[in-house]
């Protein structure tokens, strides 16, 4: 599973520093959207709405700007109404998974964009359900470890619930059922511990391993659909390695 957690590391490092920050901004503003659209403008009352505040507060997003995309989505006429969810799934090199999940109020616009994208990427577009059966739904939580004892962390996290830990080098990724994540979450974070995200997302049910050439690849790849304004996420069943992770962040 640590795979899908290298990426999303990568996310977050390029996020900082990343000229398009906007670009960023105007993505979060829409997960608020259609999490207010679904649930009401209450976090209390509202998961979504919960992750997608945290998930601002990961990207450096400032609160005011947050206020203020709750508040266009609660009043009359905001585009969360217009936006719609959809998932585009195809193959990427060596017939690598690869799955993107975007809020546009165009389909066939979006459609024909994540389409040029893996095309120019060297993989194709695939019909629905060609990929999705290799991931499941989960949630993941990342715990900052420090100098913390990586293996008392994940002992709290399955007593507080969790179905799966993976123990990497300062860091700690935990799994969770997708009704199970906001309890998890709360119960390290009582317990001191650094959550430094949570979210849903989906895993791979199993990881390929692939040589460095082609793992880049598949890495240029995910990049240039994530880059897509109308893209929020792109998984892939790729397990890639320190190096290659390093040597892409390095390019980014």
């Amino acid at each position: 599973m640590s795979g899908h957690n290298k990426w999303s590391k990568i996310k977050r490092a390029k996020g900082q520093t990343d000229a398009k920050r906007g670009q960023i901004f105007t993505k979060l503003g829409r997960e608020i959207a259609v999490a207010v659209r679904e649930g009401g403008a209450d976090p209390e009352s509202n998961f979504r709405l919960r992750l997608a505040i945290q998930k601002c507060r990961e990207n450096n997003m400032p609160m005011d700007n947050v206020s203020s995309a709750i508040k266009r989505a609660s009043g009359a006429g905001s585009g969360g109404a217009a936006l719609q969810e959809t998932s585009f799934e195809g193959y990427g090199p060596r017939g690598t998974a690869i799955l993107a999940q975007a809020l546009t109020d165009n389909r066939n616009r979006t459609l024909q964009e994540v389409r040029n994208a893996f095309q120019r990427g060297g993989g194709t577009l695939a019909e629905a359900g060609s990929v999705a059966w290799l991931f499941e739904s989960k949630g993941s939580i990342t715990v900052d470890t420090g100098a913390a004892d990586g293996e008392d962390i994940a002992l709290m996290a399955i007593d507080a619930g969790a179905d799966d830990v993976s123990i990497e080098s300062g860091y700690l990724e935990v799994y969770t059922a997708p009704n199970k994540l906001e309890a998890v979450r709360r119960a390290l974070e009582q317990a001191k511990c650094t959550v430094s995200s949570a979210e849903i997302t989906m895993i791979p049910k199993t990881l390929l391993v692939l040589g460095e050439e082609d793992a880049m690849r598949i890495l240029k790849l995910m990049d240039r659909l994530e880059e897509l304004d109308d893209v929020q996420r792109v998984f892939s069943n790729v397990d890639f390695s320190d190096a290659v992770v390093e040597k892409f962040r390095a390019g980014a």
